[in-house]
This record gives C-alpha cells, structure tokens and sequence, in this order.
C-alpha cells in the first residue's frame, strides 16, 4: 500500500483543529476534506475543517479559519492562509511534492494501492447479456465500466469477484431455441418460408439475424435430419427443443466470451439462471422470506396512469418489498403459478450472499432503472447489500450520423465490428470519458484521431513521450543510471519550475483520486485523471521545446538531467497504474 500526502494532509489538519477545539466531536472531525486546489494561485490544497467545526464550536467561520491557519504551518506544509467563508488553502513546501516523486520510483505501479476496501468480499456482476446473440455496441459500455469499476476497487482493497449471470431460463431463450431450429431446418433444405415458419412458432419468429446460421449448419452435421419433421418441415417441439436450447446457448455463451475477451474482459464466474432455478434453490428462497413474515397472499392497487383495459384484480403471491423502501410489493409468482423474473433475480443474489458476497454491485444499463428499488429490497430482506450503477446508452456516430442496431433483425454493429474498426484500448478508453449514467456519443472517427481531442492518444502519447525520452536517456548514460531503482535515490531539488510542480502535484493526487473513485463506485474519475496528468505532462515537454533549459536531456547539466528524467520516470509510472485500472495497455512508441 502507499500513503496519500492528502491524507497526511487531513491528519495535520485534525491535529491542529484538535489544538484548538479539544472537544470536537468525532462526527464533525469525520466531515474534514482536504483536497486539491481547483487553482494553482490557491496553493496545493483547501480544506473544509473550519467550515464544518464552526457550528459546533459555536464560532465564526471566519474567525475559526484564521486560528487554523496560524497553526497549521509546519512539517509538510509551508503556509496556510484563510479563504472565502471558512476555508483554508495549503501551500506545501516543495520538498514534499519531491519526496513523493520517489516513493513513485520505489512503489512502481502500487503507487495508489490503498486499503480502503478492507478485502471485504466483493462480487461485481455485469454485461449478463441474454445469450441470444453476438454481443454488440450497446453492452461494450457496461462491459467497460464493470471491468474498469472491478480493477478499480481491487487496487483500493477490496476482494473482488468479477461475474456474469447467464438468463438461460426465460422466454428469450425459448424464442433463441426456435430461431436456431428455422436455421437447422434452413441448413437441411426446408421447403418452408421463413413466415411460413415463423406463423408455426409462439410468438413469431423473434431472432431472424444472420449470425444463427452457422448454428443451424452446426446442428444440421451433429444430428443429421433427426430433428426434422416429415419432408425437412417441424417436429413436435418436445422432441428436439430443450437439445436446440442447450445447444445454441452455449454457442451464443462462446461467441460472448470469444468477444468479451477481444475487450478485454475475463470473468471469474459465470453463473446460470437455469442451474438456480432446477435445483430448487428460487423456491427455497421463497420459503426463506415466507418462513421471516415477508410473503403473503394479497392484491395490488392498478397500475398507474391509464389502466389497462384488461386489468382485473387478482389475490397473487408478493414480496413486502414496502418495508424495505420501495414504493409497492412485489409479486413473485405468476398467475399460473409460475416464479416471476423477480422470485429468480432473487434467488440469484441470496446464492451470492452464500457464496460470501458482503457486498454486491450490479452494472445494468439505464433502461432498468426502475428495477433497482426492488432488488434492493429483496436484497436487504436477505441480509445483503447491494449497490446498481447505471450505464446509459451509447449512440455511436460513423461519418457524423447515428448507426441504428436491432438485435433481433440482425442490423446491428456487433462488438467486434467497433473494436476491428477502433482498437480495443481506443474502445475501453472512449467508454469511460463519460460518467456511466450520462448519455455519450461515441464518435468513430474521433477514437482513431491522433489529436488532443481524443483522450484515448493524447494519455497513450504521453506514456510514449515518457517511454522515448528514456530510452534516449539510456544510450546516454547507460541502462544502471536510468533504472527506476536508481533514478529514486537522485536528488531532485533542481525541480522547481512551476511546471515540473505542476506535475509532481498532479501526481501527488494519484493516491486520493484512487481511493475517491473507489469510493464513489466512478471508474471515469480514472480516465479524467489521466487526461489531465497527460496535458501537464504535455506542457512541460513543450516548454522544454521553447527553453533549452528545461530539456529532459542536457549533456552538461547531468543533476537536473537526472532529476528530470525521476519526473519523467514517475509519470509514465502513474500513466501505466491507471491504464492497468482502466484495462488498457500503455504503448512505448506511437506509429
């Protein structure tokens, strides 16, 4: 683990408002931030103590701030001084910023590492796709965020499990087994149209995509014509469905994970809707909540809004979701007596807990937003804590007009055609430069322009940049001298341009935005943060163009040669942390 200079800050901060108010309560010492300064006019850094401890202390804010500012000068902190209505702002003594750039150099890429975690039993499921076809645009979001949001809490200590629930046990997949039988029978020479068919099938034809025909051709050289009816036309479904079913479910399953692992994105566990549901264990689950008082047989109020017209009033069996903040019970079996979607989810997340979950986060997309309240409850009602991130949807833009998809027409840009025309780590980048619940374009041309306004190549120029200057470092002084080990044991104080301070405190931050990130359950921060560590970096290269003094190389000036190649370490360093976060790859030399 490595430390957090704002942190050390904060402590400094509470020891000195402890001086001050000896009595302070420890929920108003919680509420202490110290974080870095939105200016660099303003110091290193800004703190709220004053702020948050004036009520309580019954003192002007003001007045508060002034005290903590004359205390606060000393070890790490070179001045303080009181701003607006209570804050303080730091200035720290430059050595510090020094210091932090070596221990960089000696933690390598654990630099942000924190424990704010605790190795608490982590499960972070996402993608969970219906297996009913190739994966396409609209899941690489949630996929990237889910991935990004696991690395994420890994490097903050948590003991994450990253997993994907397969719906193997609904309606969709039913519609699946029948769109590979036309493709089998399409594979034997079927005298059948494609609607005369689809008029044989409940609920239609719904998946008509090309991509099922190599399952048909696949079905057709396992089993011959033994599946088909008299004249290649339909058998009775029970004698060949649930062999179809299990058959194209797993060819989907494989052609998911062939594309996911295109991404990036390798999963723990996969867990099976169907396994839950055959043995036993949604039943055994509704039979918890009903042994704990949390079933029972009643009626729901109508729908909101316009009633249907043919909604009647019926005695169902529901879930007392309302005790545990939603806004109306649940029902979990249908009126056939079958479990609802809701009793399986349910069942799935208390295997979860059984499995050692202490915490659970779901990455769904946003159009199940209505969902979470009640999974929530049930969650709750098991004993568990769950936590949803919603991911909006994606609009992608090729030659300035948005591309349309339909999954089940088969008219959709699949994952693989985006990642074969942008590059999987232009991808996983481009998909975390929005806060998940935020609506993004994704811009196809702009991910593979080599400009500052694709963040994707300005962080990985940047880590080249790093990478370059190096390795000309190494022709000129020897592999030893350039070693990360070696280059944290120089002295560094000939780094005093602002904007060598500039970066060392913007790499200084690494450890808080980590640990904030994590925290907030926001990947994004991740790709924000390199972009800007990125355009710092950037401006120090170009003043280096424009000053021969600040050169990273200067033959006759090996001190601040040296100094200045641990900056340049250090960076590509924390570069490479937070790509390893964002599960892209960093590049030593951009072609």
């Amino acid at each position: 683990m490595t430390h957090d200079i704002f942190a050390e800050l904060r402590a400094a901060v509470l020891a000195a408002l402890g001086r001050i108010l000896p009595d302070l309560p420890e929920a108003v010492a919680a509420r202490v931030e110290v974080t870095p300064a939105r200016e660099e006019a303003h110091g290193d850094a800004a703190t709220n103590a004053a702020m948050v401890a004036a009520k309580a202390a019954r003192r002007n804010p003001r007045e508060l701030a002034a005290l903590l500012a004359a205390a606060l000068p000393g070890g790490m902190i070179a001045h303080a001084e009181p701003a607006g209505p209570g804050f303080v702002n730091l200035r720290l003594h430059e050595a510090a910023l020094r210091a932090e750039v070596k221990h960089v150099l000696e933690v390598g890429t654990g630099y942000g590492d924190c424990d704010i975690g605790g190795g608490l039993p982590t499960n972070v499921e996402y993608v969970s796709a219906n297996p009913t076809g190739p994966m396409h645009v609209g899941h690489c979001r949630g996929a990237v965020v889910g991935d990004a949001l696991a690395n994420l809490l890994a490097k903050a200590g948590f003991a994450v499990t990253k997993e994907y629930y397969v719906n193997d046990a609904g309606a969709q997949v039913d519609a699946l087994a029948w769109a590979a039988y036309w493709r089998y029978l399409e594979a034997l020479g079927t005298t059948l149209s494609e609607d005369e068919f689809a008029a044989r099938v409940p609920g239609g034809l719904q998946y008509r995509g090309e991509y099922l025909t190599a399952v048909g051709g696949t079905l057709k050289d396992r089993f011959g014509d033994t599946l088909a009816g008299p004249g290649l036309t339909v058998a009775p479904a029970e004698r060949w469905f649930a062999a179809v079913r299990m058959f194209a479910v797993s060819r989907m399953l494989d052609a998911i994970r062939d594309d996911l692992a295109a991404l990036g994105v390798r999963f723990d566990t996969f867990a099976s809707e169907r396994s839950l549901v055959e043995s036993g264990a949604v039943d055994a689950t509704i039979g918890r909540l009903e042994a704990d008082g949390l079933i029972y047989q009643g009626v729901l109020e109508p729908p909101r809004g316009r009633t249907p017209e043919d909604w009647e009033p019926r005695a169902q069996t529901l879930f007392r979701a309302t005790r545990f903040g939603d806004d109306v019970d649940r029902p979990l079996r249908k009126s056939d007596g079958s479990n609802t979607y809701f009793a399986n989810d349910i069942a799935y997340h208390a295997d979860k807990l059984r499995r050692g979950a202490a915490l659970m986060i779901d990455v769904w997309g946003a159009d199940h937003g209505g969902y979470v309240p009640r999974m929530q409850a049930a969650v709750a009602a098991l004993g568990g804590r769950l936590e949803v991130v919603l991911c909006q949807i994606v609009h992608v833009l090729q030659d300035g007009q948005p591309v349309r998809m339909s999954k089940r027409a088969g008219t959709f840009i699949t994952l693989r055609d985006l990642l074969d025309e942008v590059g999987r780590d232009a991808v996983r980048f481009t998909m975390l430069t929005r806060k998940a619940d935020a609506q993004m374009e994704f811009d196809i041309a702009l991910a593979v322009a080599q400009t500052r306004d694709n963040p994707a190549f300005y962080v990985q120029y940047a880590h080249a940049r790093c990478r370059s200057v190096l390795r000309a470092a190494v022709e000129m002084l020897g592999a030893g001298a350039v070693a990360e080990g070696a280059l944290a044991a120089v002295a560094l104080d000939t780094l005093a341009d602002p904007a060598e301070l500039a970066l060392m405190r913007r790499l200084a931050s690494w450890p808080r935005t980590v640990a904030a990130a994590a925290v907030a359950r926001e990947p994004h921060r991740i790709a924000f943060f390199l972009y800007d560590l990125a355009a710092d970096f950037h401006m120090l290269w170009n003043r280096g163009k424009d000053d021969a003094a600040l050169r990273f190389l200067v033959a006759d000036r090996p001190a601040e040669t040296l100094a200045r190649l641990a900056l340049v370490a250090a960076t590509a360093i924390v570069i490479r942390s937070g790509l390893a976060v964002m599960g892209v790859d960093p590049v030593e030399e951009m072609r």
